[in-house]
């Protein structure tokens, strides 16, 4: 019982760290090989720009995990992001192996390259070029939004 207290407690105190860099006025860094910055949360929000790993930004707000940033080299370019896809720490841009946003999602919940491979030494039948392959599928957001309004599903927004 203490473990889990303690575990707890610890969790609440990072995530307060992790929090109190997001906020108004604070800096942050791109954390992800590119990013798009979008005109509002929504799903189907136009595309005002993008900026590329390591590139600093300044919070103007933050709503839910979403924050709305400026970039500090081209001070016109503003627009929203999920908070995944920044850092507080400085970022340095890398060679091709540089995370995807899905990557550093992924290494944030504790997967990394070393459990990848226990997986693969405990489950060798495992396929991985079938998962490869349906990751590479990208549909675009004309065909994803007719998709919502046949289907009469959320729009995502």
């Amino acid at each position: 019982m203490k473990k889990v207290l303690l575990f707890l407690c610890l969790g609440l105190i990072v995530s307060g760290f992790a929090m109190a860099q997001v906020r108004a006025g604070g800096t942050l860094y791109v954390a992800t090989r590119t990013v798009d910055l979008k005109s509002g949360t929504g799903w189907f929000a136009s595309n005002r720009g993008s900026l590329n790993m390591g590139d600093q930004v300044t919070v103007i707000r933050v709503d839910g995990r979403f924050v709305e940033v400026r970039s500090v080299r081209n001070t016109s370019l503003t627009g929203w992001t999920a908070s995944a896809n920044l850092s507080a720490r400085q970022v340095v841009a890398g060679t091709s192996s540089t995370a995807t946003a899905r990557e550093v999602a992924l290494a944030g919940k504790g997967f990394n390259q070393e459990v990848e491979q226990s997986y693969r030494d405990q489950q060798r039948n495992l396929n991985y070029a079938d998962v490869d392959r349906v990751e590479a599928i990208r549909v675009n957001d004309a065909d994803l939004r007719r998709f919502l309004e046949e289907g009469r599903l959320a729009m995502g927004e």
